[in-house]
């Protein structure tokens, strides 16, 4: 296994330079103006990075916006041609990248290059999407009248994104917009600012290699501070954010108020209903990854089960053998399924909540712990635990960044399906059947109320193809796939007279 002053150096990263357009710089030491990033893996200190201040801020800003009226006037296919270039950059660093994002945040390596895979395919969608960025003709009502649509880039794009995903989704805006013509703004979480730096390290290479001046890309390292000022901005046309529900209602209002665009992806309180129909063997596999993976620090990450009543003792026994055998470690060693949480406020949470669930009458069946000893030193590993609850409790009701699973029980698909839907958020979902019906009527319009509904996989682990997003509290925003596109441009509707009078819409008369 390489050391991490390795993958540094073999992302070019250890020079501590400032990046292509950063708008941050690298610092040897802390101060009242730097972030310490440190890993929650051993509790060792990766770097520090200075935060911009305002002037820096207004010089990235001023240079996006100068880099737009160059880049929206060179072919999509031609932008496109230079993501392509990026995502053949990350493939060559997909192992570094990966370690890197698995250190600094905590998930497992095979997560961590998953995540640099993420970014790999996202590119390779945004390259084919670069040549059908299409519009609509319609017929006229007018004789000798033609009408169409067509997309323009909206200009500079503000990315705010959450720890849990330092890199991909950040990706996820940023290869759309580009190949859309935009500009883009990224502030990574101050948790995980060096993932970031070295996306913009490898993004510069690919720019520079193209003749493609600064200000395209654009990294800011900052806090709350320097995200209010982004979402302030009128020169942003769109802020998309993703993080907590809290977060997003702030970034919504202040965008609102000035008329701009904004794209929400915020929390999830995502369940899987298991129907008696199910092949429960798969649908384990599907529940202890959901609940597990990342330790339970995805948006998307499995919450609550709703077990029917026939098969609850049958697959609770699974669970609970299955939780027995979970390998709770350092990420980067792959026999490990479990790593940390981000760090120590992550943890007060998940012990604030686990005492708030058994104060509410929740039973715990998998007891939940903080790690100590040997291997946890970092003082952020703790035991994913399970607890059979009651869905209108007020925890069960609250997204907890955390491994902690709630088990409810159900006796028709109906109430199954209220249950499932009965949470403030509107995420991921799925159910596991092998009954034709129950999952038809899982996805009609009276079933799952959310973005996503899956039938037979679980609720975390989404394709790039699909859009990606959810309903209620957790914004409404679509990103990635399908026609998430048409979020970063503006329409334009256009009438075309080829005729040799000028006719009015509605057969109105206005005679001269």
């Amino acid at each position: 296994m390489q050391t991490i002053s390795q993958v540094l150096r073999n992302l070019n990263i250890l020079e501590l330079n400032p990046a292509y357009s950063t708008g941050a710089v690298w610092g040897s030491s802390s101060g009242s103006n730097a972030i310490d990033s440190y890993s929650p893996v051993d509790g060792e200190k990766i770097a520090s990075v200075q935060v911009v201040s305002a002037a820096d801020y207004e010089k990235v800003i001023t240079k996006a916006a100068d880099a737009f009226l160059f880049w929206r006037s060179m072919p999509a296919p031609k932008r496109g041609e230079i993501v392509r270039q990026f995502g053949d950059a990350l493939r060559k660093y997909k192992t570094d990248l990966g370690t890197l994002v698995s250190y600094e945040m905590g998930k497992s390596l095979q997560e961590g290059l998953g995540e640099v895979q993420e970014m790999i395919d996202i590119c390779d969608f945004a390259v084919g999407l670069s040549r059908q960025l299409y519009g609509l003709t319609m017929h006229s009502e007018r004789p000798g009248h033609r009408m169409y649509e067509q997309w323009h880039p909206l200009g500079v794009v503000g990315i705010i994104s959450a720890f849990n995903f330092p890199v991909a989704v950040w990706s996820w805006n940023t290869a759309l917009a580009w190949v859309c013509g935009n500009v883009c703004v990224w502030k990574p979480s101050e948790k995980t600012p060096v993932t970031a730096i070295a996306c913009q390290h490898i993004i510069a290479d690919v720019f520079k290699a193209n003749g493609i001046p600064e200000g395209v890309s654009n990294l800011i390292i900052g806090d709350k501070i320097t995200g209010e000022l982004m979402t302030g901005d009128s020169r942003v046309a769109l802020i998309s954010a993703t993080g907590s529900t809290r977060m997003g209602k702030e970034v919504g209002v202040a965008v609102a108020a000035r008329l701009g665009k904004s794209l929400l992806e915020l929390g999830g309180n995502n369940a899987i209903i298991i129907s008696e129909h199910a092949d429960l063997d798969m649908s384990l596999i599907g529940a202890v990854f959901g609940a597990v993976g990342t330790a339970g620090q995805r948006c998307t990450s499995t919450r609550r089960l709703i077990i029917h009543e026939n098969v609850y003792d049958v697959f609770t026994a699974k669970l609970v053998k299955a939780y027995a055998q979970l390998h709770i470690g350092n990420p980067l060693d792959e026999h490990n399924h479990v790593g940390p949480l981000i760090d120590r406020a992550a943890v007060a949470g998940y012990l604030d909540a686990i005492e708030k669930c058994k104060a509410e009458g929740g039973r715990f069946i998998v007891e939940g712990a903080v790690l100590e000893g040997p291997g946890y030193t970092s003082g952020c590993y703790v035991k994913p635990c399970i607890a059979e609850v009651e869905n209108d409790y007020k925890i069960v009701q609250h997204e907890t960044f955390a491994p902690i699973l709630y088990l409810i029980k159900y006796k028709t698909l109906a109430e199954a399906i209220a249950l499932q839907n009965n949470v403030p958020q509107g995420l991921s979902s799925a159910i596991m059947t092998l009954n034709l019906r129950e999952a038809e009527q899982f996805l009609s319009a009276a079933g799952s109320d959310c973005g996503i509904a899956n039938v037979n996989i679980g609720t975390s682990g989404a394709e790039i193809g699909g859009a990606f997003g959810g309903e209620k509290e957790t914004g409404g925003g679509r990103e990635s796939g399908s026609d998430a596109w048409k979020a970063y441009m503006r329409r334009q509707t256009n009438t075309i007279n080829y005729s040799n009078t000028l006719p009015l819409a509605q057969g109105i008369k206005f005679d001269l």
